[in-house]
């Protein structure tokens, strides 16, 4: 091979390198921009994974906070309702809605020391005088409550199953169907009375059979009243029959209620 022979094929080799070197140079620049455009993609996926999932977290927990919460109670639906949405007179109180701890009422006291929220007393007072003026004889048994009171009655009952052999989570049980547990009672609010004949003032079921019942189940929604625990209502209400027991609604609640022939818990899901 001559020198210009030589020249020429160094020339060339050179030029390879550089090719080469170059080429080298372009694919670590690829390289390094691609991972750059990867971790760039990985970033944004993240961040939009993470807004997806508070939006649907805070969607979920609004729908929640929307629904109405519910309970199954013997196969039927019983609504919960939050007592301060609702006018005072149409607060719901039972096992699944206590009574608020800071609950205050305004009571009047009726001449036999018994004593209502004073809103519900002209009704309360104008339905006895009416009862009265029809020859019947109807006495307030029971009023309102302290939720101490409330103990007392409740305790008492689970006493009287314990006596009668059955578990303390037994004996609970059945006391809370026949007494509300406390922070549960209707008692407590002021909005309640236990009317019993004078003739026999026995809490009992044979009280429906007395001529004051039978007036009290037929004129009380006249005066805002409704027997609150009806005879074929104890799934929903959660307490057995009381016909003795009534409640203060409103004139206009408590005729739709006797009309439909519902309980309180059914009016304010409707």
């Amino acid at each position: 091979m001559n020198y210009q022979s030589k020249r020429q094929h160094h020339s060339q080799k050179i030029t390879g390198n550089k090719r080469k070197t170059s080429l080298r140079l372009k694919y670590r620049r690829l390289k390094f921009f691609c991972g750059i455009l990867l971790v760039i993609s990985i970033i944004a996926c993240t961040i939009a994974c993470h807004d997806f999932i508070q939006v649907e977290a805070k969607d979920y927990t609004s729908q929640l906070l929307l629904d109405t919460d519910s309970i199954m109670v013997s196969g039927e639906e019983v609504v919960s309702i939050e007592t301060d949405q609702s006018p005072w007179n149409l607060i719901l109180i039972n096992q699944w809605n206590p009574l608020a701890d800071d609950y205050h009422t305004e009571l009047t006291y009726l001449k036999n020391g018994q004593a209502i929220d004073k809103r519900a007393y002209p009704e309360l007072q104008q339905m006895m005088d009416d009862a009265r003026r029809e020859g019947l004889s109807p006495t307030i048994c029971s009023s309102y409550r302290t939720k101490e009171k409330q103990q007392t009655l409740y305790s008492n009952k689970v006493r009287y199953y314990l006596g009668q052999g059955y578990s303390q989570s037994e004996s609970e049980e059945k006391a809370s169907k026949w007494v509300a547990v406390p922070g549960t009672s209707e008692h407590q609010a002021g909005l309640a009375v236990d009317i019993v004949s004078s003739s026999y003032p026995e809490l009992n079921e044979n009280q429906e059979h007395t001529a004051e019942q039978k007036w009290l189940m037929l004129n009380s929604y006249k005066y805002g009243f409704i027997l609150r625990y009806p005879t074929n209502k104890s799934d929903i209400t959660g307490i057995h029959y009381e016909p003795w027991h009534y409640r203060y609604v409103g004139k206009e609640a408590a005729q739709e209620i006797y009309e439909r022939e519902i309980c309180l818990e059914e009016y304010l899901s409707s």
